[in-house]
């Protein structure tokens, strides 16, 4: 179980869960109309995934210059989505 933490791959199933989540939801919006519009979650959704993306690529030694990119760009979509709703509730 350790090895799956210490070489990333536990974060790999994660962030396809993430994805497969986004996918399911997303589709019971467009074909029913249920659930959480897809504006309401996935600014939210967006920056955990680029955190988890960060976590994965510096676990692989991508070098720090990726996962701060991702970093960044995920505060962005948290920044975004706090706006929205700031403005909105």
């Amino acid at each position: 179980m350790a090895e799956l933490f210490a070489n990333g791959h536990f974060v790999d199933l994660v962030l396809l869960v993430v994805v497969l989540e986004a996918a399911f939801l997303i589709g019971l919006w467009r074909w029913k109309r249920r659930g959480v519009p897809p504006g309401d979650f996935l600014p939210n959704l967006i920056s955990g995934a680029l955190m988890l993306l960060a976590l994965r690529l510096t676990l692989a030694g991508a070098g720090w210059q990726l996962a701060t990119a991702c970093l960044s760009v995920a505060g962005l979509a948290h920044l975004y989505d706090i706006i929205r709703r700031w403005r909105n509730g």
